[in-house]
């Protein structure tokens, strides 16, 4: 019995001395590359609605080379994004990288800074609805605007304002 109880206890320590993996404290390589940053640094705020943030995410990280529409040939692409609070329409070159983006959203959260711009220009008014419109180019930048529906009582009336809140005519 003491054979055989010091039997398993040896196969036991021995078993469990193979499993261990031993680790030298190097990860493997991993590559990291940003190919559309330009277009998440200046569209993108840490501000927008989730649904925005989200939709212009998959615009960035779409790869154009493995979808079904690349080919060879062509050196512009069309490519429609759509969720139910809004949709982006990018166009990209051959290589993958966003040219410009055409996005709209309706009735998304706005920023902090736009409702109080709004409260305090307009007080006793609420923002019925809101479109959210951006407009992306790679070289001319991006445009950001808010069109507001105010409602106070039975009166309505509409307004515009970019992404900090100041009115546009």
């Amino acid at each position: 019995m003491k054979k055989l109880t010091l039997g398993l206890l040896v196969i036991g320590f021995t078993l469990q001395s193979f499993a261990q993996v031993i680790n030298d404290g190097m990860l493997d390589e991993v590559v990291v590359y940003a190919t559309n940053y330009k277009y998440l640094t200046e569209a993108g705020t840490r501000d927008a609605a989730e649904p925005v943030k989200m939709l212009e995410r998959k615009v960035a990280d779409f790869d154009l080379k493995e979808s079904e529409l690349y080919q060879d040939e062509w050196d512009y692409y069309k490519v429609s994004f759509y969720i139910p609070e809004g949709k982006i329409v990018a166009a990209y070159d051959k290589d993958g990288n966003i040219l410009r983006t055409i996005e709209k959203f309706k009735n998304i959260k706005i920023p902090r800074s736009v409702a109080k711009s709004v409260a305090k220009r307009f007080p006793g008014w609420v923002i019925f609805e809101d479109v959210y419109k951006v407009n992306f180019h790679k070289d001319k930048g991006v445009k950001k605007i808010y069109k507001l529906t105010l409602e106070n009582g039975d009166k309505r009336m509409k307004v515009k304002t970019d992404e900090n809140g100041n009115f546009i005519k």
